[in-house]
């Protein structure tokens, strides 16, 4: 063949070869086989690779590969060491005061209607982010476990040293008497074993994530509280700089349904942990009606100053009702 023909017969060989997309990394700390993984990020990956013909692909980075210390998720996202994490507002809560909203009591019920609620507040949320939401959903209400001590009334939980997600959490904590602090979730397996705390305020689903039925002998199946919030982001920079045709991509690949199956997955996340945990021996406790309209009114003044507390150009009050549909 001569040298005009190698010439041709080359560019047709490489009019064959798939186009070489771009790939943007995902951050989270979990290992592959979380719920979340199922539920969100790898149908994000597998929906963006589709709507792209594989133009736009995502590379996930579990287990802390890219950071192994959760709270930090945000701050690797702004400092541009992955292009998407998965990260939990609650552990900087005082950053994100209006996505944590959702964690106060008697705003929702269940992991879905708390995605709900946030997806209803979307419009304020997004205004805490210096990043693309991609997507926000929660998990269920929290429930507590213990080593030591079950707790069945608040003269139980007086004096106990309880974790909780969230900062905003606290107020209603100590209002029935625990003592409370904030830690990330990766280290409250061993505190609780250890007995650097007394015991664990968390939604059902990270029983079987985190083991926590290991050192953990009571369950009490309601804890003042809602959802804690978890947040899919996409570093700002990054998506301004895709084109239109590949910022299209990425929103639709991120729809409100990629939040709400994230709520869903919680849900049967939580009854799968409460089932390990009965299965283990741990002994599962559920308040009477009216113990637990004992605690309702106990932390009923905290509620109602957390309600009226600033945060943007807004109360926090106000964005409790547009999450209730009010």
């Amino acid at each position: 063949m001569n040298c005009k023909g190698l010439l041709a017969a080359a560019a047709v060989a490489a009019s064959t070869l798939p186009v070489q997309g771009e790939e943007l990394s995902l951050a989270y700390f979990m290992g592959p086989r979380h719920p979340m993984n199922a539920a969100v990020f790898t149908p994000f990956a597998e929906r963006l690779a589709e709507l792209s013909g594989g133009e736009l692909t995502v590379e996930m980075f579990p287990g802390g590969a890219l950071n192994s210390v959760p709270p930090q998720q945000y701050s690797i996202l702004l400092d541009g060491v992955a292009d998407i994490v998965f990260a939990l507002p609650g552990y900087t809560g005082d950053v994100f005061p209006m996505t944590n909203v959702v964690t106060l009591p008697d705003v929702c019920d269940s992991a879905l209607d708390c995605t709900e609620a946030l997806l209803r507040a979307r419009d304020l949320i997004e205004q805490e982010y210096q990043a693309r939401v991609l997507a926000v959903w929660a998990n269920s209400p929290p429930i507590l476990i213990t080593r030591d001590t079950p707790v069945r009334t608040m003269e139980d939980i007086e004096g106990l040293l309880v974790r909780v997600t969230a900062i905003q959490d606290a107020p209603f904590a100590e209002a029935i008497g625990a003592s409370a602090v904030t830690q990330p979730v990766s280290v409250i397996n061993q505190n609780l074993t250890n007995g650097v705390i007394d015991g664990i305020s968390i939604g059902a689903s990270a029983i079987g994530s985190f083991n926590l039925h290991e050192p953990g002998n009571y369950l009490t199946t309601y804890f003042p509280g809602s959802g804690s919030a978890f947040v899919l982001l996409m570093n700002q920079e990054v998506y301004d700089g895709l084109s239109d045709e590949e910022r299209a991509w990425v929103d639709e690949a991120a729809n409100d349904e990629l939040s709400l199956s994230g709520g869903r997955a919680f849900d049967a996340a939580a009854a799968r942990g409460i089932e390990i945990a009965r299965e283990a021996g741990v002994e599962i406790i559920d308040l009477t009606d009216e113990e637990r309209a004992r605690w309702q009114d106990a932390y009923a003044t905290a509620l109602e100053e957390a309600r009226a507390e600033v945060v943007g150009d807004t109360t926090v009050g106000a964005v409790m009702d547009r999450m209730m549909g009010q």
